[in-house]
């Protein structure tokens, strides 16, 4: 009796899996786009399409810049600047931590914080502006209280809400092992906050630059934001493109340094991004 052989057994094809990350991070890659805007300027303005009367090429802004540099005025008028941002972010994130972090641990702290921090956040920072000169006048008090009141409305947002989002697991461990309320700031509720506060930090700085422009362009006598102002009365046009291209590129790689901060320190999240 002879056994019928069984057909040959064919494996189905395995599929191939789908991956559906963004891919792996492209190192500086946050300079490719600003790169792409820049070779487009370059084009537009080698081929004709831009008129240099409305909008200077980039090598008449290098030009002029290389110039400010060689007088000074650059240095000068970019050390002022960088120093009123620098101050504004030493005052205006601390407070903005500490206000978030009364209101995220107290009841009480957030029916009276949370409010009219709410409410500085939906007026514009064009209208406070007659106001604080009438209190404050026009000297390097008024334009470093326009940057941290600017600095202070995210920090508090993100941070408050990082604070919220804590997981509750953690507190009830927190209390089961009797963790005192200083141990608990620290252990928990500080390191919970972190993405929330790193994030605000991201919208601060580069509040912190838009601040400061509005600041600088009202009765100044220093900062880029004058030496802009004083180019558009007589119609330099090359002068003003320097300095938009230093404001982007200061807020670019300002935000581009706290972002290295938040890798560093998120290290352990495995996220989409990672």
């Amino acid at each position: 009796m002879t056994l019928l052989a069984s057909p040959p057994t064919t494996s189905a094809p395995v599929r191939a899996r789908r991956r559906l990350r963004p891919g792996r991070p492209i190192r500086l890659g946050f300079l490719v786009g600003p790169l792409l805007l820049l070779v487009s300027w370059t084009a537009a303005s080698a081929t004709g399409l831009l008129d240099p009367r409305f909008l200077s090429p980039p090598w008449t802004v290098i030009t002029t810049a290389g110039e400010l540099i060689e007088t000074g005025r650059l240095q000068d008028n970019l050390f002022t600047s960088v120093g009123r941002v620098a101050l504004g972010l030493a005052i205006g994130v601390p407070l903005g931590t500490l206000l978030a972090l009364v209101s995220g641990l107290s009841r009480w702290g957030e029916a009276i914080i949370d409010g009219p921090v709410q409410i500085k956040r939906a007026i514009p920072s064009l209208a406070l502006m007659p106001l604080l000169i009438l209190w404050l006048g026009i000297g390097e008090v008024m334009k470093v209280s326009v940057i941290a009141v600017g600095v202070l409305v995210p920090i508090y947002i993100h941070t408050h809400n990082g604070l919220r989002g804590i997981d509750n697991r953690y507190v009830e461990l927190a209390e089961t092992v009797d963790l005192g309320r200083g141990a608990f700031i620290r252990k928990v509720v500080l390191p919970g906050a972190l993405p929330g506060f790193l994030l605000g930090m991201r919208f601060a700085v580069t509040t912190a630059w838009l601040f400061l422009v509005v600041a600088e362009l009202i009765n100044s006598t220093s900062g880029i934001g004058y030496m802009m102002d004083l180019a558009r009365t007589y119609g330099q046009t090359d002068v003003i493109l320097v300095g938009l291209v230093l404001y982007g590129l200061l807020g670019l790689f300002s935000d581009a340094a706290v972002r290295l901060v938040e890798r560093r320190a998120l290290s352990w999240r495995r996220t989409l991004a990672s």
